[in-house]
């Protein structure tokens, strides 16, 4: 009956509400932006007309071969070149091209975002490499490719919700490949690497992840300060609003389940893992919910250990010392 009336509290209240809101934390008092190197590969593929132009191509840009297009997926390189070239002069990729230039008339702002992201993240970390940045177009083969030399943006993988041609996804996962979402997905590679969020590999209990997820939802949004919380979280924005209007309901629900400490797979399923929704929360409750309570975590150790810097935190690996630290109180906002 308890269950019955939790689950009916959240089925009638949760995810009510809009945020229309950019909430933004502390940007850091940079003085210099970086330069970064960038280069639109785009009209470039869009214009091979010779298998020679396209071997020219790939034995200039090696990691675009090898990592981004996937050469060792095929069994040879006369397969390779094959493939590419039927795909690339398909007249489709002429309308995928158009449709791409359309959504990326002007690129400027997509290199702008990138420049405030690595600026402020050679504040934070001054020895860090910056990348050279790339931008194609390979007829929906893959999205990113990020290394600490370079990184690689599919453009035709980031039309948005209108366009023609998508990848072939599940909506709840799909709606992440938004212009919008181009550069808060690099930062969240970033602060997931295990040379920036140190973890404790011997912790194999959902709070460890948790933390972990939640260091790197704030080192992200640290790097985009006004970036919208749900762009990170791949979440809506009722579904940000959602959660933090029934973070009390949410947090019962991790405690009865007794989920902070199992380190049963299907419980890091259930409350971490991509799914539409965390049913067990209730029926609009959306998935991975407990990374948000991950972030929720880190917010509120941050907020109570002012002392404590971007990069202190992101090298703390006691998940439970960090949590009980937190001081975390789930109420409602």
């Amino acid at each position: 009956m308890r269950h019955a009336l939790i689950l009916l509290l959240i089925a009638s209240s949760i995810f009510s509400c809009s945020d229309s809101s950019k909430e933004c934390v502390e940007a850091p008092p940079v003085s210099e932006a970086v330069n970064l190197e960038t280069e639109d590969l785009t009209l470039t593929i869009q214009n091979l007309s010779s298998k020679d132009q396209l071997v020219e191509l790939l034995r200039a840009n090696t990691v675009l071969r090898d990592q981004f297009l996937l050469r060792a997926d095929y069994p040879d390189d006369s397969t390779f070149l094959n493939n590419l070239y039927q795909r690339f002069t398909n007249p489709y990729f002429d309308s995928l091209y158009l449709e791409t230039k359309k959504v990326f008339a002007n690129i400027d702002p997509l290199v702008a975002e990138f420049e405030e992201a690595f600026t402020n993240l050679h504040y934070y970390y001054p020895d860090m490499p910056i990348p050279r940045i790339q931008f194609v177009i390979t007829g929906l083969d893959s999205d990113l490719y990020v290394s600490d030399s370079l990184i690689i943006v599919g453009l035709d993988y980031y039309l948005g919700s209108g366009a023609k041609y998508r990848p072939q996804m599940y909506e709840y996962i799909l709606r992440q490949y938004s212009p919008q979402n181009i550069v808060p997905s690099v930062m969240l590679l970033y602060g997931i690497d295990a040379r920036t969020n140190a973890t404790n590999m011997n912790d194999k209990t959902v709070l460890a992840d948790m933390v972990a997820y939640g260091k790197s939802y704030y080192f992200a949004k640290h790097m985009l300060p006004c970036k919208p919380d749900s762009i990170f979280m791949n979440y809506t924005a009722d579904e940000i609003a959602g959660s933090r209007k029934n973070q009390d309901l949410i947090w019962f629900r991790l405690v009865e389940d007794k989920v902070l400490y199992s380190t049963a797979n299907q419980m890091k399923q259930r409350y971490l893992g991509e799914r539409p929704k965390t049913i067990e929360v209730g029926p609009e409750c959306p998935g991975r919910i407990a990374q948000w309570v991950g972030w929720q975590i880190v917010n509120s150790y941050m907020k109570n250990n002012e002392e404590i810097t971007l990069p202190q935190l992101m090298e703390m690996d006691n998940a439970d010392k960090l949590f009980k630290e937190s001081k975390y109180k789930a109420t409602k906002r």
